[in-house]
């Protein structure tokens, strides 16, 4: 089957990054995140700013032709040429063409991922211009002849020794480079020559201003203001959605860009040119001539890049793409990208959670779909993005394209009851994860039976082949009595009459079905402080297909779920979750999937398990009615907890029992509930799970994770029982 060969051939891609950079991509990205999360907590203003740079951009793309219009005649008016180029080759074909015009010999650039995008390189070394990448890391990559990692750190995958060995092969000094001093301060003055001897220099633009047709250049390097200054020609190639209106627009963006790239309060450099600028030309063949003698002059052209963007524009669910500024946050707190890098998690030249919409948009969905399930929808890029770009979101339209692009093969057509709705064209082990619900009916249908039958050798074979799910990975155990049965047999001890409070408990799919305990336990511990539980509908939330780009199906499981819990809100029920992704789902994902009202009434009443126990001891519910807690505790919460901010809930509880517990500081446990079972990720799964294991390595204290995926992964990787902090404070009851 293709399909299995396409995992075979993603998984040895994987495993070859993993083996060869993954340390130095981890290291490098986490100095990246810990200076940013310093950097964001230092600065007060960061949300308010973050809302004040969505607003801008959300107005300058709407507004983007007569923006257009107007950079262009301010461009013109100043002295300056305005190209806007369809495609790459058209913008290649203007700039070569600058190019013979000055019967340029060598030409230096700045950092551009705009010209990554279009490959001017090629198209300049192909009429003899010889270019020099005069940015650190661009530069390294030129020499090594390879592509960038990373929209901010090109070089990033690579450590200083690698460096050094590849200086001194390729330049031989008299004594080896060693130190990252040394490497720096030869690469300084070599680039130093070449900008000196240029002909024309190239630079990006992180900004334009329309109205004073100003370049803003914000680098940790001189280089590009050298590059844009001292040949006597300068091109600025840059995406038309770089412009935006004027100056007083510009400072939000200045504010947060170093902040969520680097981690640094205030960029090394931010130039702001309008050219042609007035500085004297330098003639360097006549040091000792006045500057600016000699008949040279200034000349400017700014090369502006369609190449997709305008239909971008026009597509609601891409258009957010258009406002990125290129910080490369949404790589850094990303688990999968942190070990393998944006050499796999990228496409033609962009890289990232950011990457899927702009591959999508410039070349095509099969480019993206080549990485595209490396977003394992957490969200932690969302808070990390200064512009507050819903990249989960992009990532799973794009999926659901590819899935509508696709033609099923015959042996997909024989399986039965893994049927997606509406038009959607899944494969296997799509369908099969994105109809979970399915699988755990059956399952517990058949339980134990079916525990016993999946574990056997030729069966996990079969499933591997079929539906591509890890014969390495542990799989769950179906309880026959599901928490529907058990709650329906029992009722709640609580009469609602006599209640303070009532709440309707949600049954997600793996409580309901596997791991029951935590339901019984949150059920127990609602009535010890006084609260009357009803149990809702087990409907599947939509959170499994989403994860598998399967829009349509998620919808209406998002309907069916809204409507069975319409008449429990309809009598001041809150809604209370055990599974962070779900609630996730809940006061996130709905807003996608749901007319207003509904996903408004949704998650402004839902609450996470412990979040709600919180509430409750706050506002006096008897502690003394739960358990004793005597152990100490490893505690590790969920990725959308964290992004939600309520893994403070957890605790703010353990800290009222006075619990002896110490929380992980890692990012993402590794598995990412369907990822970490899929064969072509396995490897990468347990890789971050390492980080995790280390963390805890070793500990006896009581192991507690929130989310479904944390706990079967680091089940998976202490083989102990992992529990749920609700589990931790529940007394024992009927």
């Amino acid at each position: 089957m293709s399909s299995q060969r396409t995992r075979r051939r993603k998984a040895e891609q994987l495993r070859t990054l993993l083996e060869t950079q993954s340390e130095s991509i981890q290291k490098n990205v986490d100095h990246l995140n810990q200076a940013r999360y310093e950097a964001v907590n230092r600065f007060e203003r960061f949300e308010e700013l973050r809302s004040e740079a969505r607003k801008i951009k959300e107005n300058s793309i709407e507004e983007l032709p007569s923006l257009l219009e107007t950079l262009q005649d301010q461009v013109e008016a100043n002295g300056g040429h305005v190209y806007l180029a369809k495609d790459a080759e058209d913008a290649n074909r203007y700039i070569t063409n600058v190019a013979a015009s000055k019967d340029a010999e060598t030409l230096v650039k700045s950092k551009s991922m705009t010209t990554e995008e279009i490959e001017v390189n090629d198209a300049l070394e192909e009429i003899g211009v010889d270019v020099w990448e005069t940015d650190l890391g661009e530069f390294v990559l030129q020499v090594a002849e390879e592509a960038p990692s990373h929209l901010v750190g090109p070089s990033l995958h690579k450590s200083r020794d690698e460096v050094a060995t590849l200086f001194n092969r390729v330049f031989e000094p008299d004594e080896p480079f060693e130190t990252a001093e040394e490497l720096t301060e030869f690469a300084r003055d070599y680039l130093g020559d070449q900008i000196r001897e240029a002909d024309i220099g190239m630079t990006g633009a992180n900004f334009i201003l329309a109205e004073s047709g100003t370049i803003t250049l914000v680098t940790n390097e001189g280089n590009a203001r050298k590059s844009a200054v001292t040949p006597n020609t300068h091109i600025a190639v840059a995406g038309v959605e770089k412009v935006i209106p004027n100056a007083d627009t510009l400072q939000p963006f200045v504010e947060l860009i170093s902040k969520t790239a680097t981690g640094q309060d205030l960029p090394q450099y931010v130039s702001m040119l309008t050219p042609p600028v007035e500085s004297p030309t330098i003639d360097f063949d006549e040091p000792d001539a006045p500057l600016g003698s000699g008949d040279a002059e200034r000349e400017f052209h700014l090369v502006l890049i369609d190449n997709g963007r305008m239909e971008m524009r026009d597509d609601e669910q891409l258009k957010e793409t258009l406002y990125c500024i290129r910080c490369g946050a949404c790589a850094n707190s990303c688990g999968n990208f942190q070990h393998v890098g944006g050499h796999a998690f990228g496409g033609e030249t962009y890289t990232g959670g950011i990457a899927t919409g702009w591959e999508a948009g410039i070349e095509d969905l099969q480019t993206a779909g080549e990485f595209n399930d490396l977003c394992t929808g957490c969200s932690r890029c969302v808070n990390a993005c200064p512009v507050k770009i819903d990249i989960p979101w992009i990532n799973t339209v794009v999926r659901d394209r590819l899935n509508r692009e696709r033609a099923p093969s015959d042996f997909e057509f024989l399986v039965e009851g893994l049927t997606p709705d509406s038009e959607e064209t899944v494969d296997l082990q799509k369908r099969f994860f994105g109809n979970f619900d399915t699988v755990a009916t059956l399952g517990s249908a058949t339980a134990p039976v079916s525990n016993w039958l999946a574990n056997l050798g030729p069966v996990r074979a079969l499933m591997d082949r079929a539906f591509g799910i890890a014969p390495e990975r542990d799989l769950p155990e179906f309880k026959r009595e599901t928490l529907a049965d058990w709650f329906a047999n029992r009722g709640s001890t609580v009469p609602e009459a006599t209640a303070e409070r009532t709440v309707v408990l949600y049954p997600d799919v793996y409580t309901n079905y596997v791991l029951t305990n935590r339901g019984k336990a949150a059920i127990h511990t609602l009535e010890a402080l006084g609260v009357h539980v009803e149990l809702a509908t087990p409907i599947e939330s939509g959170r499994a297909p989403l994860s598998q780009g399967m829009i349509q199906t998620a919808t209406n499981l998002a309907e069916d779920v809204a409507a069975d819990l319409r008449p429990h809100l309809d009598e001041g029920r809150d809604l209370v979750m055990i599974e962070p992704s779900d609630l996730a789902m809940v006061r996130r994902e709905y807003d996608k999937l749901l007319d207003a009202d509904a996903f408004e009434r949704l998650s402004e009443n839902s609450y996470d398990v412990m979040e709600y126990v919180y509430g409750l001891l706050a506002n006096g519910a008897d502690i003394n009615e739960l358990a004793e807690v005597n152990d100490s505790i490893a505690y590790h919460s969920h990725c959308q907890q964290r992004t939600m901010g309520v893994d403070a809930y957890t605790e703010a509880v353990f800290e009222e029992f006075g619990v002896d517990f110490v929380t992980s500081d890692v990012e993402c446990c590794g598995m990412a509930g369907s990822f970490g079972y899929k064969s072509q990720y396995y490897e990468l799964s347990m890789d971050l799970g390492s980080n995790l294991a280390e963390q805890f390595e070793g500990t006896d204290r009581t192991i507690v994770a929130s989310g479904t995926s944390c706990t079967e992964q680091l089940s998976t990787l202490f083989r102990r029982e992992v529990t749920h902090p609700i589990e931790v404070i529940a007394p024992s009851g009927p």
